[in-house]
């Protein structure tokens, strides 16, 4: 094991037995929900997780260190913190989080650095970052790094408030296949179907298990996206969703907010203007996503 990561002994002796381990973001729990909702929400994805069967590991450097896997009181302590307290960890954000001693929250990009680094095969988060709308030159850092590292990702397409399809031209271009879990279009964060298409479906753990094993004999660098949508019964109807997202838009550009303080603002915004539907959304597809990568992260063993 890499000498710089710092283990739980529960994800220690599961990665040592060849146990299935699912990655787990810390982003979400210093920016991404408001407390207490990030740390109960945080808690609920790692059940989900241990209730099919596998083991969670959510990452974050705390005190300068690599840690992967967290306690109950650590997720406690991190959700509790003044957002600016915590550095949103992406690639270029960890050798200075590392060498200052400071806290760091890893992003999708961060988190798959640092999951490969320790072996684990399959992450699940909420939605990746992308192209913002708007800002075609603006383009989140996950979208390159699923292009060099390979591993599994999790997730509800990318976030609606983004340029989907510039996302899908971006993640083409870096040679990442999207593939749609039990559907055919690409999800849309807190709405089901974008209207975009996918790269290939699966309906199964197993079939998108086989997938990801695929890339490993062939050695493949490049991520792997498995698209999931929201559970139907949390979805926000696109209609209100691209109504909130328009107008929180058009009030982050008029409040000169860019760059990574972007997504926060405009989640947190679209969460006032949804009356709460979004959040309610956002942490339902959270939960499913860590349930599904579960149980692909356990098929992964047996193919």
């Amino acid at each position: 094991m890499h000498p710089e990561l710092h283990y739980t002994n529960e994800v220690k002796q599961a990665l040592d037995r060849g146990k299935p381990v699912v990655a787990l973001e810390s982003t979400v729990i210093a920016h991404g929900l408001p407390y207490p909702f990030n740390v109960e929400t945080a808690l609920a994805m790692e059940q989900a997780i241990r209730d099919e069967g596998a083991i969670p590991a959510t990452i974050a450097i705390l005190n300068g260190q690599i840690t992967i896997g967290l306690s109950q009181a650590q997720i406690e302590w991190l959700g509790q913190q003044p957002s600016e307290k915590i550095r949103k960890c992406s690639r270029r954000d960890l050798p200075i989080v590392i060498g200052r001693k400071e806290n760091g929250a890893t992003t999708v990009a961060g988190t798959m650095i640092i999951a490969h680094m320790a072996g684990i095969r399959v992450f699940a988060t909420g939605g990746i970052g992308g192209v913002h709308r708007g800002h075609p030159f603006d383009v989140s850092a996950d979208l390159i790094e699923l292009g060099r590292t390979p591993i599994a990702v999790v997730c509800s397409g990318a976030k609606y408030i983004l340029d989907l399809p510039l996302t899908l031209e971006v993640l083409e271009t870096q040679g990442v296949p999207v593939i749609g879990y039990q559907t055919d279009g690409l999800p849309a964060f807190f709405t089901r179907d974008s209207g975009l298409p996918v790269d290939a479906r699966v309906n199964t753990p197993e079939e998108a298990a086989q997938i990801i094993k695929a890339g490993e004999k062939i050695g493949a660098s490049h991520g792997i996206l498995f698209t999931v949508p929201v559970p139907e019964k949390d979805a926000l109807p696109q209609d209100i969703a691209e109504k909130a997202i328009q107008q929180a838009a058009k009030e982050a550009d008029k409040q000169g907010i860019h760059g990574k303080e972007t997504t926060p603002f405009l989640l947190a915004r679209i969460t006032e203007l949804t009356e709460n539907r979004s959040r309610n959304a956002n942490t339902a597809l959270l939960k499913n996503n860590a349930r599904v990568a579960a149980q692909i992260a356990i098929s992964l063993q047996r193919v």
